[in-house]
């Protein structure tokens, strides 16, 4: 695996390093040894599937509070996603900016998503699919997020116009 830091400290694009033949190729996805060499220690407890069915629909920006605050390894295993990580630590530099990228089955690329980190996505094709590795059980208690197109982060998406569901859609306006 190949490991390429963000301009967000611990959001971590993660490359496979694949090895094709004339049958296709195999690659390692996660490896407990490689994570913790690179600085990246988690424990997953829990996996999960996002299944989308339409083009544009937009998931986010979803998080934890404490003390259900998780980790997440996102990978996108049929279709394509605009994926966003949005920093809501507050006594980070980069509180409140975000970065992008795109996550395929094809590319393989996963994005390690640290606590205190919102994510969200945008489908770029019909019939998407995530895995989601996670750190700790959901909390229906914990589950917050903020608005996908709240002022305040500035996040540039491909669709301006998203299937989003209503709870994605009443979050408030953010506040520190």
């Amino acid at each position: 695996m190949k490991f390429i830091e963000t301009n967000i400290s611990g959001v971590v694009v993660i490359e496979l390093e694949k090895h094709e033949d004339e049958r296709g190729w195999f690659a390692r996805a996660w490896c407990r040894e490689e994570f913790a060499a690179y600085g990246l220690r988690v424990e997953f407890i829990q996996s999960n599937l996002s299944h989308n069915e339409k083009c544009g629909t937009l998931r986010g920006m979803h998080y934890q509070n404490v003390p259900y605050s998780e980790t997440k390894l996102v990978r996108c295993v049929a279709g394509a996603v605009h994926d966003v990580a949005l920093d809501l630590r507050p006594d980070s530099p980069t509180f409140k900016k975000s970065i992008a990228t795109e996550l395929s089955a094809k590319n393989g690329h996963a994005l390690f998503v640290p606590e205190g980190i919102a994510h969200g996505f945008q489908t770029l094709a019909d019939h998407t699919t995530l895995l989601y590795q996670m750190s700790k059980a959901y909390a229906p208690e914990a589950t917050a997020g903020v608005r996908w197109n709240d002022s305040a982060f500035q996040i540039k998406w491909p669709s301006s116009d998203p299937i989003v569901c209503e709870r994605d859609q009443a979050f408030a306006d953010f506040e520190v």
